[in-house]
């Protein structure tokens, strides 16, 4: 259990809160929840595999459906009597998500008929007091007898479909928004999304179930345990948020790309394009590997503002100044880094991550006048001339602010080709030295007038 009152002391106020109707599909492992989801979504969000117990976390996304918008959740296979070790922690995600649910999707597997699983989960089901819908899946002739058995399971009507081809899906999406309040009691919100990343085994999982207070996310001493990205809303000092935890992003060649974890790698990523602050995490009693760097550089390369954070301090083996100092050698490259040194265990400087993930968003959403700007540029040029190459020198004519997040400066001059590294680093470092730019990457472009 969590320290509630270290909880209140470095978070302030955290609530979760359902930002629509919310959709819960479960059964036991290999039935097509996560086909039934994909199908729903229009997307390819969660994995899809033979293997049995792929789909480990709670996975969200919004779905539509005649006028209705809501959230779908999928969920781990159940099996009760399983002697994985994920059990578990699967069993306790599938009630979770049951708990906070409107509606329930049971699926069950038509061709192989009903197993103790789905007695077990349908014993669950019949004492909440929720709306279950149950999909009989795998059936490619709708018109068949194969539901008749189904009645046994005490949760309704059986309504066959095939995820797989379609059929069916419609019917079932239509008994399921039947059960959504005839007006909207859930507030559609806006807020910003906070993507975690490191190599496995981090603490990732662990500073989100610690920032929100509940374990909401499979938490394991395995590598590789989060396989899919869970997103998760949340609350914090009455600004709404949501905290995507990634699957561990090994080296490469320790991926094969056909495999599961190999989609979990590519989603790893596309969450990080598609995510307004990125947390980095690396741990305090290992020396920075190569990989880490290399993650720190998916994350410059996306031009994302990001915090990295120093996790498991509490197992510290030098002084912050120390870690920084050597942080600062291996992400030369991204040398605006803001970095905060925090415990998932203990609780060690949890109040500070959403903190400075409003401070790199404000810095990256910041924006210079034209005159602030060209001020900067010429005092840069006054101090440091721009290049000659061949006798032909580079005339900086004047710059621009063109975007935010990242910002984006546009410097014109008369042969953008004249610009070196070393000149639009130097440049780079003029505007971090009179703009507060810090944890955010600057998207510094020089155009020539052969490019207008």
């Amino acid at each position: 259990m969590y320290d509630k009152n270290l909880l209140k002391k470095n978070i302030c106020v955290i609530v979760y809160y359902m930002i629509k109707p919310l959709v819960a599909v479960v059964g036991r492992a290999n039935v097509g929840k996560s086909t039934f989801f994909n199908r729903i979504c229009g997307k390819r969000l969660s994995i899809v595999d033979d293997a049995p117990g792929v789909t480990r976390d709670r996975l969200y996304a919004d779905a539509t459906w005649s006028g209705h918008d809501f959230t779908i959740v999928d969920t781990g296979g159940v099996e009760f009597d399983s002697e994985d070790r994920f059990q578990k922690e699967i069993r306790e995600q599938v009630l979770l998500a049951v708990e906070n649910a409107t509606v329930i999707v049971f699926i069950v597997d038509g061709r192989t008929g009903i197993t103790r699983a789905d007695e077990d989960v349908a014993k669950i089901l019949r004492k909440k007091k929720i709306p279950v819908v149950l999909a009989v899946n795998k059936l490619d002739n709708l018109d068949d007898n194969s539901t008749y058995d189904f009645y046994s399971l005490g949760l309704g009507e059986p309504m066959a479909m095939s995820s797989i081809q379609g059929k069916g899906v419609g019917d079932v999406l239509d008994k399921i928004v039947s059960y959504f309040p005839d007006k909207n009691e859930f507030e559609q919100v806006d807020g910003l999304k906070i993507c975690l990343v490191g190599r496995p085994n981090v603490g990732k999982s662990s500073i989100i179930n610690r920032l929100l207070g509940t374990k909401r996310v499979v938490v394991s001493d395995l590598e590789g345990t989060t396989r899919d990205s869970v997103i998760i809303p949340f609350k914090c000092n009455k600004k709404d948020y949501f905290l995507v935890d990634t699957a561990g992003l090994r080296r490469q060649r320790s991926v094969e790309k056909q495999s599961v974890e190999g989609y979990s790698v590519l989603r790893s990523m596309d969450a990080i394009e598609n995510s307004d602050v990125v947390l980095i995490v690396f741990e305090a009693n290992k020396e920075i590997t190569e990989q880490d760097v290399r993650i720190a550089g998916y994350v410059h390369e996306a031009k994302k503002p990001s915090v990295i954070l120093v996790n498991k301090w509490d197992e510290k083996t030098m002084s912050k100044d120390q870690f920084t100092k050597i942080l600062k050698d291996k992400l030369s490259f991204m040398s605006y880094f803001k970095v905060v040194f925090v415990s998932a265990l203990t609780g060690i400087g949890l109040s500070l991550i959403m903190q400075n993930v409003d401070t790199v968003y404000e810095n990256a959403s910041r924006r210079i006048t034209t005159g602030v700007l060209n001020d900067i540029i010429h005092d840069a040029i006054i101090n440091f001339e721009p290049p000659t190459k061949s006798g032909k020198k580079c005339k900086i004519l004047y710059a621009t602010q063109a975007s935010t997040n990242p910002p984006k400066i546009v410097v014109f001059c008369n042969d953008a080709k004249l610009i070196n590294f070393s000149y639009e680093r130097y440049m780079e470092n003029k505007l971090r030295q009179r703009v507060d730019f810090s944890g955010t990457p600057i998207d510094l472009v020089f155009k020539g007038k052969e490019d207008e």
